[in-house]
């Protein structure tokens, strides 16, 4: 599998592919038509680099004895053009055309692996160890993304190593999915800034779940608040489409059954996915063979845009049933509007906080706050006009808590001293 770079491309020449192919206001002509084929053949120049290191990776994580997926994906050519235009910067500057994903279960499992990759890749002679950039902690600030990347060069050739724990992955895939639903690339900063605040408080609050805390009142109705907001933006988006969280088996069990004939070695294979629909149009098993992987790769983007809600992505996997984890947006994940409930059932009372309404919780909150238990009641109108003013729904929220029994009385009004229990986990 070679890695000798073609000596047809200069670097001049493939920086000037990038930069006339990423020129939206340019007219196509034969020119560009030239330097598309310079752009594939150094897209191309990943693939072989890239296919070995998903071997090398595997070969060592036979030692790992940890639950991981692994994955790798050449990057797609509307991607690359779009950050080239976003960040002005230069097509050989780019060092993530090629690269791997490991997914692990949690944060923990992720530093081990950390410190496991470090080891072997600082005992290598093939790889060295670029740059690395934690984002886990406190999140990228253009959209609250979270991993741990490795920037690795063999043989002058960057790719990029992707590591995330279950639940990074996780808020990944909601946003990708959320994206073409809503119609704007969330992950690059398009869409309604309400939108991408949410889901950056999302992304907060899985971290502090991965981190075992509690989050405080106040955060949770703030997270509330925006995904509400945020949900009817989505909904009612001229761009929005309806999706299916189905998740079909059939398809993977499908892919498995093709790859019997070469199961064990890595294989390529090409996705083309119709998000109007959500469904597969195609899928096929392109091998290794770099010239017939990136041919075929280059023939379905021509011919499934993504302006047309098209995505073509190839990845390479020695089990593609791991697709299913890898790349579960194309497969059917639950909507990110259920991810805290389903995710983190061991906080107590969690899913029923994240069921009641926002000005409901509100109102608890502001009651328990006083001490208004039993006996020490407030009068509607003070409570509404004085301490809940910015409650829009206050009767609704109000006569909710009453039939639920969680507040006593009609005027004045205390919370009920029985269930404090539940209204201390409520708020």
């Amino acid at each position: 599998m070679s890695t000798v770079r073609d000596t047809t491309l200069s670097k001049s020449k493939i920086d000037k592919s990038g930069r006339i192919l990423s020129d939206r206001s340019r007219e196509y002509d034969e020119v560009s038509l030239e330097l598309e084929y310079v752009f594939e053949a150094f897209r191309k120049e990943h693939l072989g680099p890239m296919t070995k290191l998903t071997l090398v990776l595997q070969q060592w994580l036979q030692t790992y004895n940890q639950q991981y997926y692994i994955a790798q994906r050449l990057k797609r050519k509307p991607q690359i053009l779009r950050k080239l235009r976003r960040f002005s910067v230069r097509l050989t500057q780019l060092q993530d055309i090629g690269g791997c994903r490991i997914v692990v279960d949690n944060n923990d499992s992720l530093d081990s692996l950390v410190g496991f990759l470090k080891e072997k890749f600082e005992s290598s002679n093939e790889y060295l160890i670029e740059r690395e950039t934690d984002y886990r902690d406190w999140g990228r600030d253009d959209s609250g993304y979270r991993a741990y990347h490795i920037i690795l060069s063999s043989n002058g050739m960057k790719l990029e190593l992707q590591l995330r724990s279950s639940l990074q992955h996780y808020w990944s895939e909601s946003i990708e999915r959320s994206s073409v639903i809503y119609g704007y690339r969330l992950k690059e900063g398009e869409g309604d800034r309400e939108v991408l605040n949410y889901f950056k408080l999302f992304s907060d609050a899985l971290h502090q779940l991965e981190l075992g805390r509690l989050f405080s009142s106040d955060f949770e109705i703030e997270l509330q608040r925006s995904r509400e907001i945020s949900e009817a933006i989505i909904q009612s988006s001229s761009a929005g489409s309806t999706l299916s969280s189905y998740v079909n088996e059939g398809i993977i069990r499908t892919m498995s059954e093709v790859e019997k004939s070469s199961h064990g070695s890595l294989n390529n294979w090409i996705l083309v996915f119709d998000w109007n629909d959500g469904n597969f149009v195609t899928w096929e098993m392109v091998g290794r063979n770099p010239n017939e992987a990136i041919e075929l790769y280059s023939r379905y983007e021509a011919q499934y845009p993504e302006e047309e809600k098209y995505e073509v992505v190839m990845i390479g996997s020695s089990d593609i049933s791991t697709v299913r984890h890898t790349h579960s947006h194309y497969f059917g994940i639950e909507h990110h509007n259920s991810a805290l409930e389903e995710m983190e059932k061991s906080i107590i009372g969690l899913s029923n906080r994240m069921s009641m309404d926002v000005g409901a919780r509100r109102i608890l909150s502001t009651l328990k706050r006083q001490g208004r238990w039993g006996k020490k009641a407030i009068k509607v109108d003070t409570l509404k006009n004085h301490f809940c003013i910015n409650v829009a729904t206050f009767s609704e929220s109000l006569q909710l808590l009453q039939q639920q029994g969680l507040v006593e009385g009609s005027d004045p009004i205390s919370l009920n001293i029985k269930r404090n229990k539940e209204i201390n986990d409520l708020v």
